[in-house]
């Protein structure tokens, strides 16, 4: 697995949790990091993303509440969510847009975590 999400839960409305994505050092030239999130039937969706120069990058109605950032010492990004509402519950999914042992630039994909948002 290249990518490994973790820190998805329970909690009620206005909580925060923090999701972190550790990256495989078997990917590198990273272009971009992402996070996406699904709800079941419906199909994925962006939330945010960092870029290689550091800009980042959100969904309109996670703006002022999420945060993306990068720990590229210990290849992991995080997704802060903050004042967290119920229909923020979906499974969220990290991506990375780089190159893998090939050389090949590819999109690998997490596992997913689950985030639920109780009212």
């Amino acid at each position: 697995v290249q990518l490994v999400e973790s820190g998805g839960g329970l909690v009620q409305a206005g909580g925060s949790l923090r999701l972190s994505c550790e990256v495989s050092e078997v990917i590198h030239s990273i272009r971009t990091m992402g996070w996406y999130r699904q709800v079941l039937g419906n199909p994925r969706e962006w939330v945010a993303e960092i870029r290689d120069g550091g800009s980042q990058h959100y969904v309109d109605f996670v703006e002022g509440r999420f945060t993306i950032s990068r720990d590229s010492a210990k290849n992991t990004f995080y997704l802060q969510m903050n004042s967290l509402k119920p229909e923020d519950t979906a499974a969220y999914y990290c991506s990375v847009e780089g190159r893998n042992r090939w050389n090949r630039l590819e999109v690998f994909w997490g596992l997913g975590t689950q985030v639920t948002v109780s009212s």
